[in-house]
């Protein structure tokens, strides 16, 4: 027999404004109690294909002209996916990190944000079981250059400032959700995406939708908190940073896994008008929230994002800017 327990009373917000945000906030909830899905009850692991799992022009190559052998794009599959998993892994486990950081520092342990952010890191950490058991099926072998030495360390150095820089991380958490969201998509359905790992994209974007609804509602609040310095990060610094993260989702470790040179490579993929089309596309959604969030205005955008998102000053996209309708 199973027991439903009442819903907690929420106490109302002493602000008014907050009211509306607390009210889709609690709707989060609910929802999130409604679901809950275990990713080692869901898929059978050992189901994944042997071969190439994604198709020839979801490759991140497409574009470069290169004569690769069908051993090769297989590999290279394999290889890109299984680096877009471990991004992930990192990315959630660093959201975590800002969240327990938030709860143990809020002053009100039954706000619907911190019984949010609770449901949230539960599903968190199923996500990060399902990518790492898809990792694990994979079998990739591709070492990443950017995880030791200087920049490993810089990169470090960098995710730790961000975590205890709230609006500064939950803009990031935006870019961290609409990115892997539209690859994703795209791969989930490509006919010929690997049945599993096209599974596990759907169950992965199904609850990312709520957690993008919760960043859109929180990061306002954030922000008219946030001081001077993580203002000016938000606004000018965070462009450049969602940049590199975008980047950095495949990195050169994986073309050398194929033979192909990897810095060379990774520089050239990411001057593609495919991945540049991706990447206009991902980080617009990111840019559309910070406007409706009154963090940024149209007509005076800043610099970095108009460059990262190819847009003018009023958010507009530039006419020749690729798009991924244009290169379907």
């Amino acid at each position: 027999m199973t027991m439903t327990l009442p819903a907690a009373p929420v106490a109302p917000s002493a602000d008014p404004a907050a009211r509306p945000a607390t009210t889709k906030v609690e709707r989060l909830n609910a929802a999130s109690v409604r679901r809950v899905l275990e990713p080692e009850e869901m898929f059978d692991w050992s189901s994944l294909g042997s071969g190439q799992i994604v198709a020839d022009e979801l490759l991140t190559t497409v574009g470069l002209d290169l004569d690769l052998t069908a051993e090769q794009k297989a590999r290279l599959s394999r290889e890109e996916v299984a680096a877009m998993l471990s991004t992930g892994i990192r990315f959630e486990a660093a959201l975590m990190a800002g969240f327990s950081l938030e709860i143990a520092t809020a002053d009100d342990l039954v706000d619907p944000r911190i019984t949010y952010m609770l449901h949230e890191m539960g599903e968190e950490t199923r996500h990060s079981r399902a990518f790492a058991r898809l990792v694990e099926a994979i079998g990739a072998t591709a070492k990443d250059p950017f995880r030791s030495g200087v920049i490993g360390r810089i990169a470090d150095r960098m995710m730790k400032l961000t975590i205890g820089s709230l609006a500064v991380l939950y803009t990031f958490v935006l870019a961290g959700e609409e990115i892997p969201d539209l690859l994703q998509k795209v791969a989930a359905e490509h006919p010929e995406t690997d049945p599993l790992l096209a599974s596990v994209n759907r169950y992965h974007r199904q609850e990312e939708a709520r957690h993008l609804a919760f960043a859109r509602v929180h990061l306002p609040e954030l922000w008219a908190k946030a001081g001077r310095v993580e203002r000016w990060r938000v606004l000018h610094a965070a462009p450049l940073g969602i940049s590199q993260l975008f980047s950095a989702f495949v990195h050169p470790g994986v073309y050398e896994a194929v033979g192909l040179p990897p810095m060379k490579t990774w520089r050239a993929v990411n001057k593609t008008p495919q991945r540049l089309a991706l990447r206009y596309a991902a980080t617009r959604g990111v840019l559309d929230a910070l406007i409706e969030g009154g963090i940024i205005e149209r007509g005076s955008i800043p610099k970095g994002w108009r460059k990262l998102c190819a847009v003018d000053s009023d958010g507009q996209p530039l006419p020749d800017a690729p798009t991924v309708a244009q290169l379907a």
